[in-house]
């Protein structure tokens, strides 16, 4: 057979875009739980009130608060994340359609806030590890294999009022106690964890914000260096704590090809996946900073402060496997006749052999294979394809059906390659496609970009019954998991 016997099929789901129960359980607030909603042309805020009373606001994703400053919630205002799915209250209905769908695997998050609402000084919440231990013991019922991430864009939020976030070394600290207690809480049902969700993410959002300013360079990669650090702190922390577990590190894929055969879009080609994607992986799979860092670090004017002990940790806590996400490519060109494309994070110059989805995301099946590849030659270790996805506007008809035949399509065609790149030699671990159930997007906090298999009957403003319906999709990938990728 194409795929190995033990290849892990399954879906992705995020805490924070799908739990909802965002004042529950003990959790403090997320950064999410504090974003408005926005739209494919709308970025997302959120609101902080100053010291002296005034209210401003900051783009999502751990922005810079003022000091002294404290986000607010606005009365009259719609935090789609804080009922998001309701997979809070509904995880055992949720898991068993899974199961259903012949799951092999659930990529989930546990969330920061709910295990260590207030951090070290704090203490563990026993409310959040019950919680977590049940969706476990709900996994293991059905011989779903968990991999957890450990971090995905819900650590508490009173770091970043109180130190600034990963600004601070504080935060490598807090981290490791975090994980430590999910490792050796769950040590009996986790053998697959990741460090963080695609790492890369805060350096190319900076780099996409119009009003970032060429002096937040410095902290951006001083938060991205904190955070590799941690990362190898904890692969070290979780061979430590049990051999058997297999830790890795994720990066989001952002593939760039020359618009022009001009050898000079082939250069600006290989700096955009330099920049935006190896200088992360590189680091955290080879244990160094890879050679071209030194221009990176000359172009951005920062010079981060790298002590030998961080360089000793980023030697010692190498990533097992590279996770990683996969939904787009874009052109690179150093030309001025390109049309402007759009992504996952990363929008480069339109692809005229590709088509778009409905948010204008080029599809590019080849591409994955040339992505597995890629990673793989580089790297030479197990890969692990953990989202890949397509988000589009679906339509619930009145029988209760929703006919996706263009996620289908979408979904057999990346995993064609996919098959194809196994075939010709890549070790792949697994695919936990984006994202099995309907739920709250990260960019754009919709949720009419759906990615599921399985409909939830809401529509991101807390409107709905939140039940849930099966779409054609589902009985396609029931068939997928199956025949473990033979039935397309």
């Amino acid at each position: 057979m194409s795929f190995p016997k033990e290849f892990l099929w399954g879906g992705d789901i995020s805490a924070a875009q799908i739990e909802g129960g965002w004042n529950e359980g003990g959790k403090s607030p997320v950064e999410a739980d504090y974003l408005l909603a926005g739209d494919k042309n709308t970025p997302r805020y959120a609101y902080y009130r100053t010291k002296d009373g005034q209210i401003g606001k900051v783009m999502q994703h751990s922005a810079q608060l003022p000091e002294g400053a404290r986000y607010i919630i606005r009365e009259g205002e719609i935090y789609p994340n804080h009922t998001a799915s309701d997979f809070y209250h509904r995880y055992k209905e949720d898991i068993a359609l899974l199961a259903e769908m012949h799951f092999k695997a659930l990529n989930f998050t546990i969330s920061w806030a709910r295990i260590m609402p207030r951090g070290i000084a704090g203490g563990v919440n026993p409310e959040g590890v019950a919680y977590y231990r049940q969706i476990l013991e709900a996994l293991r019922k059905y011989e779903i294999e968990p991999v957890v991430i450990l971090h995905k864009y819900d650590m508490p939020a009173f770091f970043l009022e109180e130190c600034g976030g990963w600004e601070s070394r504080r935060l490598i600290d807090e981290y490791a106690a975090f994980a430590k207690v999910c490792m050796e809480e769950f040590r009996d049902y986790v053998r697959y964890w990741v460090t963080f969700n695609e790492i890369n993410v805060m350096k190319i959002m900076h780099d996409m914000n119009p009003h970032a300013r060429p002096e937040e360079a410095r902290r951006i990669y001083g938060i991205e260096h904190n955070q590799m650090v941690a990362s190898a702190r904890v692969v070290q922390l979780g061979h430590l704590l049990n051999p058997d577990n297999k830790v890795g590190a994720m990066i989001a894929g952002v593939f760039s090809y020359p618009l022009t055969s001009d050898p000079k879009d082939q250069l600006a080609a290989q700096r955009a996946e330099q920049d935006n994607m190896f200088f992360f992986a590189d680091t955290l799979m080879r244990g160094e900073y890879p050679s071209y860092a030194k221009r990176i670090f000359a172009q951005k004017q920062v010079d981060p402060e790298i002590s030998e002990e961080d360089r000793e940790e980023l030697r010692r806590g190498k990533a097992d496997f590279l996770a990683f996400s996969y939904y787009c490519t874009s052109c690179v060109t150093t030309h001025t006749d390109g049309e402007k494309g759009a992504g996952n994070l990363f929008a480069g110059v339109k692809n005229p052999y590709l088509k778009a989805s409905d948010w204008g995301w080029e599809i590019d099946p080849d591409g994955l294979k040339f992505a597995l590849h890629t990673l793989y030659d580089r790297y030479q270790k197990p890969l692990f394809l953990v989202e890949n996805g397509l988000g589009a506007v679906d339509r619930l008809e009145e029988d209760g059906s929703v006919h996706d035949d263009y996620r289908i399509d979408y979904h057999r065609r990346h995993i064609e390659k996919m098959r194809e790149a196994v075939e010709e030699g890549v070790e792949l671990i697994g695919y936990t496609m984006w994202s099995c159930i309907d739920l709250i997007s990260f960019s754009s906090g919709e949720m009419k970009k759906r990615y599921g298999f399985v409909y939830v009957d809401a529509d991101g403003q807390g409107n709905g019954t939140y039940k849930r319906y099966k779409k054609d999709s589902f009985y396609w990938y029931q068939k997928v998991c199956a025949s473990n990728g033979e039935i397309l």
